[in-house]
């Protein structure tokens, strides 16, 4: 019969313990976000939870400005006036595209966000009656 090793402090470690400190969780070739929500608690800025969306939205907006921009210039130009008719109505829809998929994108981030507060929460729950 084995006999577990013993930590610093002194207690005993299970072999499950052990197993689970030897491994090295930081070079799994792919770690998903969701896992890693799962175990850091720590609270994240509101820039660190919506900068992607601000991005997405801040481009998109640029991009609707070149757009009207280009388009109105066929009106003014006459040079060229078939490669503005051309270009400015698709970089219009490109900007547009962009500018509704991040304002569509916060509420998807308010909602994961009151779900992972729920879950946190009942979590906490569990682990307080099971642990008893």
């Amino acid at each position: 019969m084995e006999i577990p090793p013993k930590s610093p402090d002194g207690s005993e470690k299970s072999p499950q313990s052990k197993e689970l400190l030897s491994s090295n969780t930081a070079s799994t070739p792919c770690i998903s976000s969701r896992s890693e929500s799962v175990w850091t608690s720590t609270s994240r800025s509101k820039w660190d939870i919506y900068h992607k969306p601000v991005i997405v939205m801040s481009v998109g907006a640029a991009v609707f400005v070149f757009g009207t921009v280009i388009t109105s210039l066929s009106c003014f130009i006459e040079k060229n006036k078939y490669v503005y008719k051309m270009c400015g109505p698709a970089f219009l829809s490109m900007g547009l595209m962009l500018l509704v998929c991040g304002l569509v994108w916060v509420p998807i981030i308010r909602k994961k966000q009151k779900q992972r507060q729920k879950s946190q929460f009942l979590q906490s729950l569990k682990s307080f009656f099971f642990n008893r």
